[in-house]
């Protein structure tokens, strides 16, 4: 009698990935094969695995890192099954705190791997990831632009030059751009200094504009549907429009409001043992670009949409943080629904305070 297998053998890969090597574990569902290192390249590992466990079931897990997604979507093609974790949430003992190699953190993650114990972030695609990255650069460019800005008035102060009224303020109007240019030196290189600044605050706020305007247009181009649809909710304009689909990606992989609430990082920290119950503030972890975003973008809707108003002045009495934080909690279930439902969003003008 010939007996046949019911299921296909499996191998578990766990990778500790660095930028000049890898390291990587591997063990089937009977035994534990080896660990060892290869250069960074995913078509190494996948000759390995066709010349020795060419008919397993193949999954494999990293620690999301500088790397990024490309090593992912390789083994995506491949045909394998791709955990990619968050550090923080590899389950780890006392142990490793005082014994921690390469090798054992990749044995670590393979056995992690096999025994099931690892939840999945989500793989963005190529397209996903080259569009968040240009919306890193636009927030890299407003910092830079605010340090120059920093430093030309640390600049004027250093010199004992007083900034008019009118201009005293966080708003850097054409009409204090021309005093800055006009402003007289005792020696040359008080203006050479000053025109240099100048110089880089103009690059800088070019490609400010540039690469926001260059965002819109994409997502107005590619995201058509759901960009018109985000940018109907109050407080929502463009730009944030396209940086939520810049930031989310696939919104609709969200199952429910309290998934991507999680995820945005617009959900409280609480601690609770036993009667006892503290209350940590708004969670570390977050997309903190996209939810400072949210935050200023709810001041906004509460002037704009009655029905938040009415929502703020029932809270009105408590900390104004917090009750921002709840507001922009508001917001993201409004961004759920309109995008599940496909509806723009509609004011409800007969709201009442």
């Amino acid at each position: 009698m010939i007996s046949e297998l019911t299921a296909s053998p499996k191998l578990y890969i766990g990778i500790d990935i660095h930028k000049k090597t890898w390291s990587v574990s591997m063990r089937t569902d009977l035994f534990d094969h080896k660990t060892f290192s290869i250069p960074p390249d995913s078509h190494n590992l996948f000759h390995y695995v066709e010349s020795h466990f060419k008919y397993h079931e193949v999954y494999v897990t990293y620690e999301a890192c500088c790397c990024g997604f490309v090593a992912a979507r390789d083994f995506l093609n491949f045909g394998w099954r791709v955990t990619i974790v968050n550090p923080a949430d590899v389950p780890t003992s006392d142990k490793h705190q005082y014994q921690k190699t390469d090798s054992i953190d990749s044995r670590h993650l393979c056995k992690q791997l096999s025994l099931g114990n690892l939840r999945p972030i989500y793989i963005r695609t190529e397209q996903e990831d080259l569009l968040r990255s240009l919306l890193t650069q636009r927030d890299q460019i407003t910092k830079q632009l605010r340090k120059v800005k920093t430093h030309i008035k640390s600049f004027l102060l250093l010199h004992g030059i007083q900034v008019p009224e009118e201009y005293d303020n966080s708003n850097w109007s054409k009409g204090f751009i021309s005093w800055l240019k006009c402003l007289e030196w005792t020696h040359s290189t008080g203006l050479i200094s000053l025109q240099s600044k100048l110089r880089s605050l103009e690059f800088h706020h070019k490609e400010y504009l540039l690469i926001g305007n260059e965002l819109r247009s994409y997502c107005r181009k590619y995201h058509k549907k759901d960009y018109y649809l985000l940018k109907s909710i109050p407080g929502i304009g463009g730009f944030l429009s396209a940086a939520i689909i810049a930031e989310l990606g696939d919104i609709r992989r969200f199952q429910n409001e309290s998934q991507l609430a999680s995820y945005i990082g617009i959900i409280p920290g609480i601690r609770q043992s036993g009667n006892s119950e503290t209350k940590l503030g708004i969670t570390p972890r977050s997309r903190e670009l996209l939810r400072s975003y949210l935050i200023e973008a709810a001041w906004i809707a509460i002037r704009k949409d009655p029905e938040i108003q009415s929502y703020y002045r029932k809270h009105a009495h408590k900390n104004p943080k917090s009750v921002i934080v709840k507001v922009a909690h508001k917001m993201v279930r409004r961004i759920l629904s309109i995008i599940k439902q496909e509806k723009t969003y509609e004011i409800n003008t007969n709201q009442k305070d």
